[in-house]
């Protein structure tokens, strides 16, 4: 715990048997009471790597996609009794060594989520980003930004934190099982007016790190600013249904 804070790390999980071990040694055990590991349906031995290391481990028996993923980790964890929740991929692409940074910047009451920006430090592509991802992140970021009068670095990191506040609120059943989850949690986090902060996070790129083909990434892509427009719109009054609500308190 932190200061009788709760710290719970989730991890959606899909087919990261050669990963796991070396992302769950290098979390920091002084500070996080429980970490929550979601399979979703892997065809390799993650399932039986997690349960060796004693992680709390749930199956799903189908596939649900990463949002439909995230959906469960992050009930789950609620369910937990958590007070700051983060999000970790277990592929390794996020070093755990920045759950400490993340965890106390929520624990201050300065901020209500924390994003690990690979674009801040402009190292991105020194970690292997490939050019394309980089563009169309710059791209697509500019553009949200301008529509969600926002000032963020990058909406595209999985790397991601959250007081129990946040997810209480956001509309986490009515968004999508696929990728483009994550946009719409910020999307509408924002749209709620929590307070973000980004710190630095190294990227890394190689073959076990989990990715999408470019078909998917254009898909994502186009996703993202279709829900950047939504955002605008119904910031002018004409209600879209990802934000149809009213502010819970914090």
């Amino acid at each position: 715990m932190i200061r009788k804070k709760k710290v719970v790390i989730v991890m959606p999980a899909y087919n990261a048997e050669k990963t796991l071990k070396k992302t769950y040694d290098e979390i920091p055990k002084d500070i996080v009471d429980e970490v929550i590991l979601v399979d979703d349906a892997s065809h390799d031995a993650t399932v039986k790597l997690a349960r060796k290391l004693r992680i709390k481990t749930i199956v799903h028996p189908k596939n649900r996609g990463y949002g439909g993923n995230q959906k469960t980790c992050y009930k789950a964890a609620l369910a937990s009794k958590a007070d700051i929740v983060i999000m970790l991929h277990p592929d390794y692409q996020y070093t755990p060594k920045l759950i400490s940074a993340m965890a106390y910047l929520l624990e201050s009451g300065l901020y209500d989520v924390v994003l690990g920006s690979r674009i801040l430090g402009g190292q991105a592509l020194n970690g292997g980003m490939p050019l394309y991802k980089y563009v169309s992140n710059r791209f697509l970021t500019l553009s949200q930004n301008l529509l969600m009068g926002a000032k963020l670095s990058e909406y595209h990191t999985g790397y991601r934190g959250y007081t129990r506040g946040v997810l209480e609120s956001v509309h986490m059943e009515k968004n999508s099982d696929d990728f483009i989850f994550d946009n719409e949690m910020l999307s509408q986090i924002h749209y709620l007016g929590f307070r973000i902060a980004e710190i630095t996070c190294p990227a890394k790129y190689f073959p076990e790190a989990s990715s999408i083909n470019f078909a998917r990434s254009a898909k994502y892509g186009l996703g993202c600013l279709w829900i950047a427009l939504q955002y605008r719109l119904s910031k002018m009054g004409l209600v879209s249904d990802i934000f149809n609500f009213k502010p819970k308190g914090r």
